[in-house]
């Protein structure tokens, strides 16, 4: 799809007459002109729905907010909206309002976990540092429906400061993810602000990104953000596509800045009934992500999250999803299927059996065809016992960088190697220069 084709020039007409090319192209146009009532989206998309349909819809908005791109929303096929994945994952639906037994406001205990404000700290070397609350596009789906459009849960700078001190005085933290909301809702400035303080902190090895932004809104990736991201170095980003009609011209393009700013990528999908609970569909977005350069990370379970029960599938699916992936397609093409455990329990890897059985000497395995085979365990094997007593282990365990060097010429040819000139020792030049000293 090209930027700004007929159909974006007529949506954005009805959005604002005078909009044109450079509207379009504008990522805070889009905010400004985000769709957010259902008279909104019937006059935009060109639909109407039923009157008592409507009213549904309403109720539900009135509990969990809507704001959906113009661009998102330019996606929706109106001939099948019912149907359309875009429209699905973007649009209020009345089962939202049934709450299921097992649902929770907050099911991953994010807040329990939470020893400073805007921290999440479950995992050993790792935080998570909720850096804004606002999104572009209200998933449907999101894990923390809790927090959408609440206006009084939005972290101001004393909030990110403590975060920050928080880090700063835990040298155990060498990983930090910034997340929200959406971390690119902020202006490049505080944003860059945010990175330079955290990237500041001598213990902190890496810092990552989590962003909707290249599939609801691919404009805000300027050359402008990408050159301050540039800056901050070591810097991952995770994404979030859930169908292959997301990956658009402007997807890809957004996509294409990025990776050739040197920024790795990865994408963690949600396995989403009625929308994306296909090996055909999740093979074909995972292939189209890697042709990108975005390696799937993630396909997660859908969460426990309150009004989400239309959109969980069965583990099962998600195995078979797995299945249908491994041996049919590059295995970085494969992603890892997890269920982010309710009580804070953190990710578990939930992945086909491929050990038939286990003896102690041979595994017997399968394979993605069904092939079933052995290997033989060494009868050799002699491990090393680990007493926890570093100092007497027979391994080398010297973790630093190994120090590269050269020797001879091949010191003046190195490109890590300071040596102008080499000068050999003990001939009659240097005996010269040592009696005359």
């Amino acid at each position: 799809m090209t930027v700004f084709n007929e159909h974006q020039q007529e949506l954005a007409k009805t959005l604002r007459k005078s909009a044109d090319r450079s509207d379009w192209t504008d990522w805070k146009w889009h905010i400004r002109n985000s769709i957010k009532t259902v008279d909104d989206f019937e006059r935009v998309l060109g639909i109407r729905f039923e009157p008592n349909q409507k009213k549904i819809y309403e109720r539900t908005l009135r509990k969990f907010p809507m704001s959906v791109t113009p661009y998102y929303l330019s996606l929706i096929d109106p001939d099948d909206y019912a149907n359309d994945p875009v429209f699905l994952q973007s649009f209020p639906s009345e089962e939202e309002l049934k709450i299921g037994r097992y649902d929770m406001s907050d099911p991953l205990h994010e807040d329990e976990d939470s020893p400073a404000p805007g921290i999440t700290h479950r995992y050993p070397d790792r935080v998570l540092l909720h850096i804004s609350n606002t999104c572009s596009m209200y998933c449907r789906h999101c894990t923390r429906k809790r927090k959408v459009g609440d206006m009084d849960s939005i972290p101001g700078k004393s909030d990110l400061e403590a975060g920050i001190e928080y880090i700063r005085n835990t040298p155990q933290v060498r990983d930090v993810l910034l997340s929200g909301g959406d971390p690119f809702m902020l202006s490049d400035e505080k944003l860059d602000w945010i990175l330079t303080k955290v990237g500041e902190i001598e213990h902190v090895e890496v810092i990552r990104i989590g962003t909707r932004m290249p599939v609801v809104l691919p404009y805000r990736i300027t050359e402008e953000l990408v050159e301050m991201l540039k800056k901050h170095h070591p810097l991952w980003i995770n994404t979030h596509f859930n169908h292959p009609r997301e990956l658009t011209a402007s997807s890809r393009r957004a996509l294409k800045r990025l990776a050739d700013a040197g920024i790795p990528l990865g994408n963690q999908s949600v396995l989403l009934a009625g929308v994306n609970d296909c090996q055909r569909l999740i093979k074909t977005l995972n292939q189209k992500l890697v042709k990108n350069r975005v390696r799937p990370y993630y396909l997660y379970q859908c969460d426990l999250s309150e009004g989400l029960t239309h959109f969980r599938t069965p583990i099962g699916k998600g195995i078979e999803i797995v299945e249908s992936l491994r041996g049919h397609t590059s295995g970085f093409s494969v992603p890892t299927y997890v269920v982010d455990a309710p009580g804070g329990g953190g990710k578990i890897p939930v992945m086909p059996n491929y050990v038939v059985s286990w003896g102690p000497n041979k595994v017997v395995l399968r394979n993605y065809e069904g092939v079933i085979t052995t290997y033989n365990e060494p009868t050799s094997y002699e491990p090393n016992y680990c007493d926890r007593e570093c100092a007497k282990c027979n391994l080398q365990l010297k973790e630093e960088d190994a120090e590269e060097k050269a020797i001879g010429i091949e010191k003046l040819l190195s490109d890590w190697d300071d040596t102008t000139s080499l000068t050999p020792e003990d001939n009659e030049r240097m005996g010269r220069r040592d009696d005359a000293a």
